[in-house]
């Protein structure tokens, strides 16, 4: 994969720049993928019900609109991530089992970690339009990953 940066040198007016506020807890640091979304707020339900699915490569976007309170993945849902072939995973929230997601091999970058797992109520929205770190997440975009930074474009570069 390019780097971000090189991505951002070569289309400059192809890309949007999250800001910097994510920090990577998976095993995969480099990753890009078509975008499948989540909105939802400190209840997981969605998250695992779209990782149970064929990922084919996607990158899943879940606005867990920015909550510290819970962590919306875990060493379980990261395994059904590489299970079902999702590449990444980004998180407007917190992640848990930090330790064990660094050994996955599969994307994550997420705020910060909590220790404390979400509610199962099965709220949230599935293939929406979120926003957060200044950019919007469309499905069907493509997310690309790296240690400098994390960039969304309309489509494949």
């Amino acid at each position: 994969m390019i780097s971000t940066a090189d991505i951002c040198d070569v289309h400059p007016d192809a890309v949007k720049v999250a800001e910097p506020i994510f920090r990577s807890y998976g095993g995969v640091t480099d990753f890009f993928g078509p975008i499948e979304t989540i909105k939802t707020f400190e209840d997981n339900s969605l998250v695992r019900a779209t990782l149970e699915t064929p990922g084919e490569g996607r990158v899943l976007v879940v606005d867990g609109g920015g909550s510290l309170r819970c962590a919306l993945l875990g060493d379980q849902l990261a395994a059904l991530a590489v299970k079902n072939g999702w590449i990444g995973i980004l998180i407007f929230g917190c992640v848990r089992d930090s330790v064990a997601l660094a050994q996955s091999a599969v994307g994550i970058y997420a705020l910060n970690t909590h220790p404390r797992k979400s509610k199962k109520q099965g709220l949230g929205d599935r293939n929406v339009t979120v926003s957060f770190a200044g950019i919007d997440f469309l499905p069907g975009h493509f997310l690309y990953a790296d240690k400098d930074g994390i960039l969304v474009a309309d489509h494949k570069l």
